[in-house]
Formats: C-alpha cells, structure tokens, sequence
C-alpha cells in the first residue's frame, strides 16, 4: 500500500508555519450508518455565543500579554457579521476548506478513513473530495483503525502526508498501539531518519443521548503519548488554520473535533491564514481571574462570562487550544496579572487534561497564585445515555459562576 500511495504525486518542499495567526459546500447530511444506531442533531450558533450558548481590579501590574493570538469580542453582535469582510463558513466546512487548499498546494497530502470517499465523511468534512482528487488520494478504507492507521503512518515515512479520519474518537482506541509505538516514537527510535508528519483527526466530546462509547473524552489518552502534538479546535476561524498548520508540521499532530461544534458559524478571511499549533487564544480579556478552557467548553464559559460581568467580575478567557504542549506564555501572563485560575473541561477529572495544566501552572507560576487553583471537569463516570443525566455529568455554565465567585471571595 505505501508503493500505492508514494505513486500520488512527487515530494515537494514544505512552506514553514508561521509563528502566529495571519491573515491570508453546506449543511451535513444524516450518516448513512452510526455505529451507535442514533442520529446527533445540532443546533447553529455564532462563534460568539450570541444565538445560542454561551470592580475590585488589583494594582499589580502584569506584564505585557501576548497580542497576536485571535481575539473574539465577547459582545459583538451577529447581526453584523454580515458587514465583515471574508465569507461565512460552518466548523465542518472550514475543516473542509482547509484541507482542499492544502491538498491543491501539495500532490503528497492524502486522506484516509471510513467513508471519507464518495460518501464524504460521516460529518461531511470530505464531502466532494473524492469526486476531485481521485480514489487514491481520498482513500475508503474498511472498518479497520488499527490497520489503516498503521498505513497512514507507513505512508508518512515514505513522504506523504496523510490525514487520518477518526469517524469517533472512540474507535482510535483501537488504533492506540499505532499511535503510541509507532506515530509517536519512530522519528526517535529511527535517529531521526525519518518524519512521521501525520495528522489524525475526528469528532469526539458528549453529544447529544449518544451513549458512553460514543460521548468519549479522550485527549488525556493521547496526552502522555512522547512526540505527538496534540490540538483543539473551537471556531470555524481556527479550525481552518490549525487544520493547515498540522498538515504542514512535520511532527504528527492530533486534531479534536468537537461533535456538537460542526454547525457552529463565523466568518473567516477569504485570504490564506495559518495557526500557531502551540499558541492559545485570548477570548476574552479580564483582570480578576483566569479561565482556561478548550473545544465546547469554550462557550459554557463565555454564557458564565455575561453572568459574572453582571455581578461585577471581570474574567479574562483563554482558549488553550494546544493540549500539547501548552502555551505557558500566555497563560504565565494572564496568571501574573489576576493571580486566580479556574481550569473548565470536558475531559475527565482523574488524569485529565486539567490534572496536568495544575501542575503546569503550580510548577511554573505558584508564588503568583493567592488562591488554589480550581478545576472543574467531568465526573469520572460512564456517559449517561438519559439526556438529563448525560447533562450532570459535564460542567454547565452556572457551576463556572459558582466557581469564580467562590475564588474571588
């Protein structure tokens, strides 16, 4: 199979990824087979939060924040979206997007996975792929984790760029010895003769009554795994360009998609932009605590946000984005200045990647901190497939309230 796939086109030379952000096909139809006999359905919202989710300042001086990670204005209206320049994408089309222009730019980037073909994914993410690029270079394959994903790492070594589709998360646990003794440590076991520059990418997180197979958060899973990069997506925005970037890293990256996210919209830059996969993203800017979150979190946070600036707070946002390695730099300065943090997820709390961005900040930013750090996470239970249970197990907005209140006390 690597003579098939080293037959798609010639090497060619990579475009280095930029240090930051620049600034440079439609509704998913119903799976034709779920796995867990149900069907997901969604809602659209704004990037914002604005349609759907969604003073006591220290005089300590902090030192200058990072600028050039993407901002989203917390209160700006959807209404006027429709004035900004670029064009208006759902998540699962800009995933898409991303993809086709890379897959335009470099012969060797080739995608793999069940019914990414001519069905076009179950999330539509490869939808009129195949009908382009060929059955080659968008390649069906049976239901099979471990052995395809084995052949996209073969395929790596031998200079493609394969992109590994997930259809969940939760199948790539069969896939786990590939990704761990293979993706990860053959640059280093090999000395460096060769690059495994792979991305592997599906949906994952609790959706909606899905089950506890289907409602998996396994980022921690993948976290301690040595030489994978692992990042998450939340925006259309930034699921294009980290989508670009971890297709042109010659490090194996793990892309999480959130299931409920794919209908989410925004407005994204008709010009060519790529993300920093080791940099997060100031969401929004505050002075008395720090809240870090990532994925569907994201917007749980910003609705608490509207509360708690109605009862007088002031939380600073930050989307960590980069599970691994994270963006102690931005985080380190937002710590500097509210000396508070509050640490929301979806993962599980036992090892989660709560757990470890703890220690992170305890290690490297304690004589900052003049309050524990609080975390809040799942509970380390099976999905519930009841839609009221599923909805205790996961962190809601009006816990984040609770939360901040009690930190800032």
């Amino acid at each position: 199979m690597a003579a098939i796939f080293q037959g798609i086109g010639a090497a060619t030379a990579l475009s280095p990824t930029p240090s930051n952000c620049f600034d440079s096909k439609k509704l998913p139809l119903p799976s034709r087979r779920s796995l867990s006999g149900r069907k997901a359905s969604f809602v659209v919202v704004r990037s914002d939060g604005s349609t759907n989710f969604g003073s006591g300042s220290r005089s300590q001086k902090a030192q200058k924040l990072i600028t050039n990670a993407v901002a989203t204005k917390p209160d700006s209206a959807a209404s006027t979206s429709a004035s900004k320049p670029g064009h208006e994408l759902l998540l699962f089309e800009a995933l898409r997007e991303g993809l086709e222009e890379e897959m335009d730019r470099d012969p060797n980037v080739c995608v793999m996975g069940e019914d990414v073909g001519h069905y076009g994914g179950s999330y539509k993410v490869t939808r009129g792929l195949a009908t382009k690029y060929g059955d080659l270079r968008v390649l069906d394959t049976p239901i099979a984790e471990n052995s395809f994903t084995g052949m996209g790492i073969g395929a790596a070594m031998t200079g493609l760029r394969p992109i590994v589709e997930g259809m969940n998360m939760g199948f790539l646990l069969l896939a786990f010895n590939q990704i761990s003794n293979n993706c990860g440590m053959l640059h280093y076991t090999s000395g460096g003769q060769f690059k495994i520059p792979i991305v592997i990418r599906g949906p994952g997180g609790v959706g909606r009554q899905l089950g506890a197979e289907h409602s998996q958060r396994l980022e921690s899973y993948f976290q301690s795994i040595p030489g994978i990069q692992m990042v998450a997506c939340s925006t259309p925005y930034n699921a294009k360009g980290l989508m670009k970037a971890a297709i042109r890293s010659d490090n194996p990256v793990i892309l999480f998609e959130h299931v409920l996210l794919y209908n989410l919209k925004e407005r994204i830059p008709d010009e060519e932009y790529i993300c920093n996969l080791e940099e997060a993203e100031m969401v929004r800017p505050g002075e008395h605590v720090t809240i870090l979150t990532y994925s569907r979190m994201r917007y749980h946070v910003m609705q608490a946000a509207k509360t708690l600036v109605n009862k007088g707070y002031d939380p600073e946002v930050i989307d960590i984005r980069s599970l691994k390695p994270f963006d102690l730099h931005t985080i380190g300065n937002s710590i500097k200045k509210t000396h508070r943090v509050l640490i929301v997820e979806e993962c599980m709390r036992t090892g989660g990647i709560g757990a470890s961005l703890t220690a992170a900040i305890t290690e490297n930013f304690h004589d900052y901190l003049d309050a524990p750090i609080v975390c809040l996470s799942s509970q380390d239970v099976p999905t519930p497939y009841a839609g009221t249970l599923e909805e205790w197990t996961v962190v809601q907005p009006a816990q984040i309230v609770t939360a901040v209140e009690q930190l800032c006390q």
